[in-house]
């Protein structure tokens, strides 16, 4: 498999008062085409600031980010927008859904940045929903689902747009353990039978059985080389 995310020397600092903070300290790294990958270390080792470069949300200080062949560490704000809007899909541990909106509006929304018609829209939100298991839910809001519910909306919504890969940070933290189980089978499926790239932070040893790979970060380094289970 070719590598869909390629890193090179990447590092990370932030200014907090007076002192500089290294997060990230030169991290090489590949993730192929296909990968469902655990990212596992504890409490400050730098997880969630290495997804959140890989899904172009913040920019590194140093080093490469190339992903699919482009430069995404090159990228200003506008260009990273645009590029996010069309190869990410992002799933946060608390939903992040829009409470006045319905099942099928919430799935809708990154579609409005699209040039599809309001009655696509409608059709490839209810084929996502469909995909998740929530076909019959697609009318009722945030409050009248339940939290398994909720992250299979916000999944549906992280695939409506058939992104190239998906970032998940920690999607089953704030779950019961059936449904963690739920979602993580849904992820495991996306990735098996639809070819989807995963990248999922995670603390749960139980969550990364389900990847194919897990990479341990340990003070803003990488611990140990991925292998396969």
């Amino acid at each position: 498999m070719s590598a869909l995310v390629s890193i090179r020397n990447l590092t990370k600092t932030y200014q907090r008062g007076p002192e500089k903070v290294q997060v990230l300290h030169g991290i090489d790294l590949d993730i192929p085409h296909g990968d469902f990958v655990a990212l596992m270390g504890p409490s400050g080792s730098g997880k969630t600031t290495l997804l959140n470069l890989i899904g172009g949300l913040d920019n590194p200080s140093g080093g490469e980010i190339e992903i699919e062949g482009e430069r995404i560490d090159r990228m200003n704000d506008g260009q990273l927008a645009h590029w996010r809007s069309h190869h990410v899909g992002f799933v946060f541990q608390f939903y992040n859904l829009m409470p006045t909106l319905t099942a099928q509006k919430n799935v809708e929304l990154p579609l409005l940045l699209t040039k599809l018609s309001a009655s696509q829209r409608k059709r490839n939100a209810e084929i996502a929903l469909q995909l998740v298991g929530l076909a019959d839910r697609k009318s009722h809001r945030p409050n009248e689902l339940s939290g398994g519910q909720q992250q299979r909306v916000a999944i549906a919504r992280a695939i409506v747009s058939d992104p190239t890969f998906l970032i998940c940070d920690e999607p089953t933290g704030d779950l019961d353990r059936h449904s963690a189980e739920e979602i993580l089978n849904l992820l495991k499926q996306l990735n098996r039978d639809h070819g989807k790239t995963i990248i999922m932070v995670t603390h749960d040893p139980k969550a990364a059985e389900y990847a194919t790979h897990t990479i341990h970060l340990d003070k803003g380094e990488l611990a140990a080389t991925p292998a396969a289970h």
